[in-house]
């Protein structure tokens, strides 16, 4: 027998797109040399271009999912995303407190693109007070950091992305990596934050249309690295290279947003442009 490749805990809801959740995640994790774990958190009526329905997994069947193979596998790094319910944050905050040594890779998925809900401000702040203390790494856009920096709405709008991190780190996370897609730049900027302040900054070509499933990919692909041994600043950097040429190369295979392709690379595609 060959050994086994890093495994990553995937907790997350079901895209049946295939865009993002799950189904991104599993791509992403699998196209990056790593071996996923999926925990099916929430199941979502959706397509590429919005979302028609939602419903939370009840808890108990979330924290069975995670706990049955985190006893029966050692496991790399653990990624989340879309929780669905209070009761489920709940739970995951609990499994991170009894696996303190494992990487928790977060992303603060409040809403889909197309503005549907995902997370209300009771689940905004008990990520802040249950789940940040316990995150290796946090994966918010730049009006996701926003939100979770705070939850008075006028000052969210006065925040510069610094100081939306560096409220976000006095939280809890290890590290910050914000993302500049929202914000109005000619490229897109993305900046890893650590207990020093900036860490590193990456710019990025911006890229034409609307993509169903970036985020996923990005935090995807950073649990990746991470669990196959590449230290943070690296990891980031390798992430988000991953994730420009998955956007670049995306399709559209319905009538919404376009969706990354995780397995560029597969199709002999990532090697002709390279990013600024």
């Amino acid at each position: 027998m060959t050994d086994a490749p890093p495994i990553v805990l995937v907790l997350a809801g079901n895209d049946p797109s295939g865009g993002a959740g799950l189904a991104a995640d599993i791509l992403t994790i699998s196209s990056l040399g790593c071996h996923p774990l999926p925990v099916v958190t929430a199941i979502t009526v959706q397509d590429t271009a919005g979302m028609e329905g939602f419903l939370a997994m009840e808890a108990e069947w979330v924290s069975d999912q995670a706990r049955f193979v985190l006893e029966d596998m050692q496991i790399a790094a653990i990624k989340v995303g879309v929780l669905g319910s209070m009761e489920n944050l709940t739970v995951l905050a609990e499994i991170a407190a009894d696996y303190p040594d494992i990487p928790l890779i977060l992303d603060p998925v409040f809403a889909t693109g197309d503005g549907s809900a995902f997370a209300d401000e009771d689940m905004v702040s008990a990520m802040r007070e249950l789940l940040l203390p316990h995150t290796t790494v946090l994966t918010p856009n730049s009006l996701e950091a926003r939100r979770l920096a705070t939850d008075d709405p006028d000052e969210q709008d006065g925040l510069t992305v610094d100081e939306a991190a560096l409220r976000l780190r006095q939280f809890g996370p290890e590290f910050v990596l914000v993302t500049g897609t929202h914000e109005l730049t000619p490229n897109v900027t993305n900046t890893l934050f650590g207990r020093a302040g900036r860490v590193r900054s990456d710019s990025w070509d911006r890229l034409p249309g609307s993509y169903h499933g970036s985020g996923c990919t990005l935090a995807s692909a950073l649990a990746a690295f991470l669990a196959n041994g590449l230290e943070m600043s690296q990891a980031a950097r390798e992430a988000q290279e991953y994730t420009w040429h998955s956007l670049k190369n995306g399709y559209r295979p319905g009538m919404g947003q376009f969706i990354p392709d995780r397995l560029f690379w597969a199709r002999g595609k990532g090697d002709e442009d390279e990013p600024a």
